[in-house]
């Protein structure tokens, strides 16, 4: 399988894990393997916030990895991917990736994104933001690392949850130029 066919997704144990789910079944629809590692925060929020089972989740990947499994493929840069996405991404995650703490496979799979120089995309998920997690990311904005926090649009005229973490889905996935069918912004509006 070619790199650009490969994406990484981690669900950390922010909460949200909603989001990390959609993403895995809109990769399934378009047909990009989904390389999976799922915290042990991210499990338990996982089950805590989604009618989702852990197994069910796990269903949706490619390939499993066990979170502290960094001989795993995905934390060697010869195994080659389109690149990382963390949804959604703690703060203590954040931190760590921000300094290279490779403590777990999300983080030591984060680094190789980075030092390989692919697309590394954190949907953070905290509220509010102190000094350090902004700093945090504009550390790693400054590495060229996207910052995309789940942030719900309304312009698509959405009428349940399920749109809202559909469009933050979409959103994230456009920063890989993973194409899924949407509503888009057409620059019209009513008065």
């Amino acid at each position: 399988m070619s790199d650009s066919h490969r994406l990484i997704v981690a669900i950390t144990g922010a909460s949200g894990s909603i989001y990390g789910v959609r993403v895995l079944q809109l990769l399934r629809q378009v047909g990009i393997e989904a390389h999976l590692v799922l915290s042990k925060w991210g499990a338990r929020t996982l089950v805590h916030e989604t009618p989702f089972s852990v197994k069910d989740v796990q269903a949706l990947a490619h390939t499993v990895y066990h979170a502290n499994d960094e001989g795993a493929a995905i934390s060697s840069g010869s195994f080659r991917t389109r690149g990382m996405l963390v949804a959604p991404c703690s703060a203590r995650s954040l931190a760590s990736i921000a300094h290279g703490l490779g403590d777990s496979l999300v983080h030591r799979a984060a680094d190789v994104v980075l030092k390989e120089r692919r697309r590394l995309v954190l949907a953070v998920r905290e509220a509010p933001l102190s000094d350090i997690h902004l700093e945090n990311m504009l550390r790693l904005s400054r590495m060229g690392v996207v910052i995309c926090p789940p942030v719900p649009a309304f312009y698509t005229g959405p009428t349940t949850i399920d749109d809202l973490v559909t469009y933050t889905a979409i959103r994230l996935l456009d920063q890989f130029d993973i194409q899924v069918d949407a509503p888009r912004w057409k620059g019209e509006m009513g008065f």
